[in-house]
């Protein structure tokens, strides 16, 4: 039989402990609303899952979120789509694709994603919400479709409570630099990869 006491924190120093870090960081009530730049990274699953994660806890908090994407297709029906539809959650596709994968036409994505940049240059500057998260953004700032300089800009010139969460590989090193706080999935297993098994809905899609 397993009996378990009460669960201690593993020795520091940690950044969240310590009366030191306590005084050197006081908490006021200015301070705790104070828009982040978020960034999520990497070549591992997870990094829209987890921008989805917040845009629920936003919204459960009564915050206004939007998310817009670069990649999903702006028919496709996917199950965050959904749940948005039931939510009354603005989550606005406006891609054509996986536009990490070579394609006859790459035109048309560069064209999508100026377009989601504008609209989301609006949504970002209109002091209309809380949370706007751009989902996989960095293609298309890797690609040169969307300017790394504005975006930076942009961000820097935001209402100061705007939190806004930035998806994608390969985030660029300035905004990586820029951003509050930075996260990076590593790839270890991959259900697709390792086994062969596809996509499943809920899990992926």
């Amino acid at each position: 039989m397993w009996q378990c006491g009460p669960t201690r924190s593993p020795a520091g120093p940690w950044p969240w402990s310590g009366s030191a870090v306590r005084r050197r960081h006081p908490v006021t009530a200015q301070a705790k609303r104070r828009g982040l730049v978020i960034v999520n990274t990497g070549n591992g699953k997870g990094k829209t899952t987890a921008a989805l994660g917040i845009l629920m806890r936003a919204w459960g908090r009564g915050m206004r979120v939007v998310m817009l994407q670069w990649v999903k297709h702006k028919t496709g029906n996917w199950g965050e789509i959904r749940a948005a539809k039931k939510m009354g959650v603005e989550i606005i596709p406006m891609g054509a694709g996986f536009t990490w994968i070579p394609k006859a036409n790459p035109d048309t994505d560069a064209r999508l994603a100026r377009e989601a940049w504008t609209l989301a240059r609006e949504k970002i500057l209109s002091d209309a919400y809380d949370v706007v998260i751009l989902d996989e953004i960095t293609y298309a700032l890797n690609y040169g479709w969307v300017d790394l300089d504005e975006v930076l800009d942009v961000l820097r010139n935001r209402p100061h409570r705007l939190h806004v969460v930035l998806t994608g590989r390969d985030a660029p090193q300035p905004l990586i630099d820029f951003a509050d706080l930075v996260t990076e999935m590593r790839l270890i297993k991959h259900p697709y990869r390792d086994q062969g098994i596809p996509a499943q809905p809920g899990i992926e899609f």
